[in-house]
């Protein structure tokens, strides 16, 4: 029977980035489909008390959810993951940190509006990116980050949960072994939290 997961990410966030190219691996392996959501640290930090330059990160990290957001509206969900491939990969393994630049080039690439990338500069769609975040947080609380994964639980009621973290990203079976093992954790009742330090940063493959 296949499996729907509601995978929800910001495209600046380097490990939600490594989780989202394990779920395309999983894909490949396993009867599941995944469903892309937007949610925005800017939203989730808005408020706190922040080092200075994780400010500056927040004010950055408006633009691309709010275009990414945009986009789905205007040409729908089939968008959104291309556009978020396209981010993702200047951002990460590209290590590109001109923002505007890299918003405009993966519309391009994409073959979206080049305009949509103004939104980016605008309050126009926060009150639907608010919203698509508020659905992936509303499932698992306000003390996590991204990724959020959604997935169905024992009895079929849907099970949330930030991560897995992980890197590198696994691949082929690899990556199906870990999704069974998620899939068994969520199914658990009752369980909610394996964690480590992380010892290594993310490493793009």
């Amino acid at each position: 029977m296949s499996t729907t997961a509601d995978f929800w990410f910001d495209p600046l966030c380097p490990w939600a980035w490594m989780t989202s190219r394990w779920m395309l691996e999983v894909e490949q392996v396993r009867d599941v489909r995944v469903h892309w959501n937007v949610m925005s640290l800017a939203v989730l930090n808005a408020g706190k008390e922040l080092p200075p330059e994780y400010v500056e990160l927040m004010a950055a990290a408006w633009a691309p959810v709010r275009v990414i957001i945009a986009a789905q509206l205007e040409h729908g969900d089939p968008v959104v993951l291309p556009l978020y491939t396209a981010m993702g990969t200047r951002f990460h393994p590209q290590q590109r940190h001109d923002y505007e630049t890299v918003i405009t080039e993966s519309l391009a690439e994409v073959g979206l509006p080049a305009e949509l990338a103004e939104v980016g500069k605008t309050t126009l769609v926060d009150e639907q990116l608010r919203a698509s975040h508020q659905r992936g947080i509303a499932l698992v609380g306000e003390e996590v980050g991204t990724p959020v994964l959604s997935v169905p639980g024992a009895d079929g009621n849907p099970v949330a949960f930030f991560g897995p973290v992980m890197t590198p990203a696994p691949k082929g079976e690899a990556a199906g072994l870990l999704w069974d093992g998620t899939l068994l954790v969520a199914a658990t009742p009752g369980f909610y939290e394996i964690k480590r330090t992380r010892t290594a940063e993310p490493i793009f493959d």
